[in-house]
């Protein structure tokens, strides 16, 4: 997280071995469904974070996936260090263990590495689903972290309670919150260098990265600040053709990639630049373009590709060629690998957004749609069946022509409406909705 020491909300990181609940915990303290659940060990291997609200007071809660031993490689050893990362950054811990298993060997460990952090922590017996499970609280006295508070994530019973612990660890300072910043949904296939790319732009590993399709399970928030803006970068995890999602957590993870995209304001399409478009990468554009997304094309692993003087060109004209619906997109060439032109595509994701802000006011459009009805006036010739227009919404740009017919106004008039509106305002980047309304006495 890469935010300035005076806006930023206060860090809570859910620390604990595999398999305790930690997701289910974050999702029943956030109200939310956002982090992958499921009956597998480690689902959870990325920081997942989540803006809290409670009594009024504001953090950021923090998912990770669970601490193993350090002698453990390979994925499980990333995984660890992550949480390790989480808790490094973290203003308050809270350490989740399972009832059922009592204290293990591993939750000692995690308590006395927690203890050497310095950092304050509400040790949280997870599973205590009935009052007659109560007692069995008791015995993590032992792990030497103050008073162990009994919770169930799966019925909710002492989340309130644990809640307002979580407030003592770190009470907010009175500092004004933050804006929410621009949201860049980094999307795309799996193994096409999402992860990577957001390490780039963020600056540190924040995911983790792997050859292996799919790592990426949650979506991971990244809040930094670049050119006096604010960026909240989401990396998904991969969408894959519906026949290829199975069910379970595959499938949870493509819900969730696609729920990214409804909540950006712009979307980075990664494409593999050494496999080009694939029809995959035109349904993600598609959904991006019906949710009225900014939309940007990014090429990446270009240093991958041999080149001359015409081959950037080239990659222009295939992707439009590909993606005809989408031709108002830029398209960019990255190396996620090199860094190249990785700042430039959040200069142009702030431009894409601030296109898509633009509001013209209703004098100035109307005048504008009757000079283009002039110029190509409406199906019939009847250029006074447009009486007014007006721009009633911004992200994305969306007009309204008034008319006497609406038959005037069919799909190709108001793509040439759109195209006219492009050539004098720009809205790189962005769809342009438009549609046609009958005025009331005609």
């Amino acid at each position: 997280m890469n935010e300035s020491p005076e806006t930023r909300l206060p860090i809570i990181a859910i620390i604990g071995r595999p398999n305790v609940g930690k997701s289910m915990l974050f999702n029943r303290l956030t109200g939310t469904r956002k982090a992958v659940v499921d009956d597998m060990s480690g689902v959870t291997r990325d920081r997942n974070y989540l803006e809290t609200e409670w009594s009024g007071q504001h953090f950021l809660l923090v998912d990770t996936g669970g601490l193993v031993p350090r002698d453990q490689e390979g994925l499980s050893g990333m995984v660890r260090v992550q949480a390790e990362a989480a808790i490094d950054e973290a203003d308050g811990i809270v350490f989740v263990v399972d009832r059922e298993t009592g204290p293990t060997a591993v939750d000692e460990d995690i308590a006395r590495r927690l203890r050497r952090s310095g950092k304050p922590v509400v040790l949280a017996v997870n599973k205590v689903d009935t009052t007659g499970h109560e007692n069995d609280v008791h015995e993590f006295h032992r792990l030497g972290l103050g008073e162990p508070r009994p919770v169930s994530a799966l019925h909710g019973r002492g989340s309130g309670d644990l809640l307002d612990s979580i407030l003592e660890l770190v009470r907010p300072s009175a500092a004004p919150r933050a804006e929410p910043g621009i949201q860049v949904a980094i999307v795309g296939r799996p193994n096409v260098g999402k992860s990577s790319l957001t390490n780039r732009l963020a600056g540190s590993a924040v995911t983790i990265v792997d050859e292996t399709p799919g790592t990426t399970r949650d979506a991971i928030d990244t809040v930094l600040t670049r050119f006096e803006r604010r960026f909240v970068l989401v990396d998904t995890a991969g969408l894959r053709r519906k026949s290829r999602i199975g069910r379970g957590v595959e499938m949870y993870s493509a819900m969730r990639a696609l729920s990214s995209i409804e909540r950006s304001d712009v979307v980075v399409l990664v494409v593999d630049a050494v496999e080009g478009v694939v029809a995959q990468d035109a349904r993600i554009a598609g959904f991006a373009d019906r949710e009225g997304k900014c939309l940007i094309i990014a090429f990446n692993k270009w240093d991958l590709i041999e080149k001359d003087n015409t081959t950037a060109g080239e990659f222009v004209r295939a992707a439009y060629d590909a993606l005809p619906f989408a031709r108002y997109a830029p398209v960019i060439q990255i190396s996620a690998l090199t860094g190249q032109r990785a700042d430039r595509l959040l200069e142009l994701s702030a431009d894409v957004y601030d296109q898509a802000s633009t509001r013209i006011p209703t004098h100035e459009v109307t005048e504008f749609i009757a000079r283009a009805a002039d110029r190509r006036p409406p199906r019939g010739g009847r250029r006074s069946s447009i009486l007014y227009a007006t721009q009633t919404a911004v992200r994305p740009p969306t007009f309204v022509v008034f008319v006497k017919d609406l038959e005037a106004i069919d799909r190709p008039y108001r793509r040439y409406l759109a195209n006219q509106l492009r050539e004098e305002y720009g809205f790189v980047g962005t769809p342009i909705r438009i549609s046609a309304r009958r005025r009331r006495g005609h």
